[in-house]
């Protein structure tokens, strides 16, 4: 594991500590007793969870962030991974569960991170994020329409959603076009990416804020999901 996490770190040209904080992190997930990744051997999470999370600094926008948020943490990836990765950028981990932000807490401290802030709860009720982010990620979240509608109201304009997904079916695909289209947001594109060896198809795609927030978003909380923004095919 030690010898993946320092291929990884040379990889990507990070600091000397970002391998033991790797370490760390790992190892504070396997000990929760609280379920909070399905994931938990440290030896599978350094692929499935660490370097899954660093392949988004192959995105420029994401590598050059100062303000990053993001949704849904978890057990803090890519969240917690990028704070390591970028020092110099504040990171916002929104989580809506308590026990997760609980976690949350405890890892920003043990891995003495600075420039890293829990927010608990929705991000459609986060009105001290909103218009403030470079970039807003989602891992393994949300429909990609749905994750739009979420991140685009805590963006900056030009900043940009960058979204961990697999192949998208033809009617997500569609939904998104119309969603980001609706949300002033630029058409989602993919790049597809290979963070370690047999991780199958995996994509990020990114979409930029190319104009304000429309009004009536964000709605609230819980519209998303239950009334997504959709093609009118799909209607």
């Amino acid at each position: 594991m030690n010898h993946r996490l320092g291929e990884l770190a040379a990889r990507y040209e990070l600091a000397s500590h970002a391998t033991e904080r790797f370490t760390t992190l790992l190892d504070l997930v396997a000990a929760e007793p609280a379920s909070i990744t399905s994931v938990r051997d440290p030896r599978e999470g350094v692929d499935v969870h660490i370097a899954d999370s660093l392949v988004a600094l192959e995105l420029d926008v994401v590598g050059n962030a100062r303000r990053i948020a993001d949704l849904g943490s978890g057990a803090g990836f890519p969240g917690l991974v990028l704070a390591v990765a970028l020092p110099d950028a504040e990171v916002a981990l929104v989580e809506s569960v308590a026990r997760k932000c609980a976690f949350l807490e405890r890892a920003a401290r043990a891995l003495e991170l600075a420039n890293v802030e829990v927010v608990a709860g929705r991000a459609e009720a986060w009105p001290e994020g909103l218009g403030r982010h470079d970039v807003v990620t989602a891992r393994a979240l949300a429909p990609l329409g749905v994750v739009l509608e979420y991140a685009a109201p805590l963006l900056t304009v030009g900043g940009s959603l960058v979204a961990w997904k697999g192949r998208l079916g033809p009617g997500e695909a569609a939904d998104a076009q119309a969603a980001a289209a609706a949300l002033a947001m630029a058409p989602p594109e993919s790049r597809p990416v290979a963070p370690f060896p047999g991780a199958g198809e995996r994509s990020l795609y990114f979409s930029s804020k190319v104009g304000q927030t429309p009004a009536g978003f964000p709605r609230r909380e819980g519209m998303a999901r239950k009334r997504p923004l959709r093609a009118s095919s799909r209607r």
